[in-house]
């Protein structure tokens, strides 16, 4: 509908979602890292709520691209396909992804795409063509309700191959007849294989019934795959295919949509090499789903940043509840920042529920946990009676998030321990000197030399050097 509705999914208390998986001839690309982190994000919030979930995404192990890639390195399409979901699987495994209850390959499911062919056929939606099938469009009045367009708007910008085979330059290919060099299956049609298009909708049906609750992937596939998806499996059932469809926006790199065909993308295995995987996941999910997304290196450092803001104030919590004796110190009340973090840290769930709840606004969610990040770490540099409670409060409040959004699954200590050596190797001042630079600045301190021990903290600073100034003494970070 292009608006907000109600989740009201056809069974109660169980959901059906389908989200189209990858074409595997190559490695994946940030942009296929978002959508597989944005349904991965829905399919977590989705059990959270409570919901039973069977999330099916699916592998296209048949296809051209697969084809001419293998007859490249003259190996077959199956080596190919069997390299690159092994490789999938690397990337999104170290993205930290669940696994769907269901990953159909569409070479196991070539029985479901032929009955639905045939389906088609007997209904007079679909014709042959010596050993080709094609949908004819124009026998399927609903065609072009996903996206919102008429045939005439299609065909004006259509950039379909002319074939003088079809009755309408629109309709799209069911089945293709066997050439040469290419993998192909017995049917009633003669030897091939299937088009795109069907695969996904045999596949989806053949595990979520005629009709699926939630249908996602990327806006580049409204049209004109989904809208051939709807067009397939509405015509073979005469029921609704999809109740709602979810599609992310674009990773674009310079203003320009990231993929393959502009060659300006960016392998995930290379970005994993510069960055935590869960800098990666932070930074996709810091805009909403359906917003487009610019990939830069400032806005990588900006989610690297925050994510190790969350870590230390995570590793600042973790001290304190191990230290004994932590909130023996009488106090009567409550200290004026710890009664606002105690109010943020209550109504956290609240409000991260809220957020997800409206169009699983992932943006919005995260909002409440940096302001209670910084106020926890606000409360971490006093020592008082009842701090020690309202940080266990705070931890579980990134335990929550943590689960819904597959961040914070590190010990801080390590994370940050990591981080701090990473940062070493890439300073012009040692360790040591940094140390020594410390001890002469509380020494300075110490004899009231303000202007001298300004000086050492302007000079490290100026090196990317962080002091930090508390009741244990002066730490330093790496900015």
């Amino acid at each position: 509908t292009q608006k907000k509705e109600e989740l009201i999914p056809l069974h109660e208390g169980r959901i059906g979602m389908y989200a189209c998986g990858v074409t595997v001839y190559d490695l994946c690309h940030i942009g296929h890292a978002r959508s597989a982190v944005v349904f991965d994000g829905i399919y977590r919030y989705l059990r959270y709520k409570g919901y039973e979930v069977t999330y099916v995404r699916n592998f296209t192990d048949v296809d051209d691209k697969i084809i001419n890639r293998a007859q490249q390195e003259g190996v077959s399409t199956e080596g190919i396909a069997t390299r690159y979901i092994q490789e999938f699987y690397a990337d999104m495994g170290a993205l930290g992804l669940l696994k769907p209850t269901i990953e159909p390959k569409a070479t196991e499911h070539i029985p479901e795409m032929i009955t639905m062919v045939q389906r088609l056929i007997e209904k007079g939606l679909a014709y042959q063509v010596e050993g080709d099938v094609y949908y004819a469009v124009e026998s399927f009045p609903e065609y072009g309700q996903l996206s919102k367009r008429t045939l005439d708007e299609m065909q004006a910008g259509a950039r379909v191959e002319v074939d003088e085979r079809k009755r309408n330059p629109l309709d799209f290919a069911l089945w293709k007849g066997a050439k040469t060099g290419e993998p192909s299956w017995a049917s009633p049609w003669g030897k091939g294989r299937p088009g795109w298009h069907i695969e996904c909708s045999a596949m989806s049906q053949r595990y979520l019934g005629d009709t699926l609750d939630i249908h996602g992937g990327g806006r580049d596939l409204i049209f004109p795959h989904h809208e051939n998806e709807i067009a397939q499996a509405e015509g073979a059932t005469g029921r609704p295919f999809v109740r709602y469809w979810l599609h992310n926006g674009f990773v674009n790199i310079a203003k320009e949509k990231m993929s393959k065909s502009l060659g300006n993308f960016l392998t995930i295995k290379d970005i994993l090499k510069e960055y935590h995987p869960e800098v990666v996941r932070l930074f996709l999910l810091s805009r909403h789903y359906r917003s487009p997304i610019d990939y830069s290196s400032q806005g990588m450092e900006e989610a690297r940043q925050g994510l190790e803001r969350f870590y230390q104030t995570l590793g600042g919590i973790d001290e304190v509840l191990h230290t004994k004796g932590e909130g023996i110190a009488e106090n009567k009340g409550l200290f004026p920042e710890e009664t606002a973090a105690l109010q943020k840290v209550d109504g956290f769930t609240r409000r991260f529920e809220e957020a997800m709840d409206d169009d699983f606004n992932t943006a919005a969610a995260l909002a409440p946990l940096f302001e209670i990040s910084h106020d926890l770490n606000r409360i971490l540099q006093t020592p008082s009676a009842h701090r020690t409670e309202i940080l266990r409060k705070g931890k579980e409040v990134f335990a929550l998030a943590g689960k819904v959004l597959g961040i914070f699954q590190e010990d801080p200590h390590v994370f940050l321990e990591r981080e701090r050596q990473r940062k070493a190797q890439a300073l012009t001042i040692t360790p040591e000197e940094i140390e020594e630079l410390i001890r002469e600045r509380n020494e300075a301190r110490q004899n009231k030399a303000w202007a001298r021990a300004d000086e050492i903290r302007d000079q490290l600073a100026s090196q990317g050097i962080v002091l930090e100034d508390g009741p244990q003494g002066t730490t330093w970070r790496a900015r």
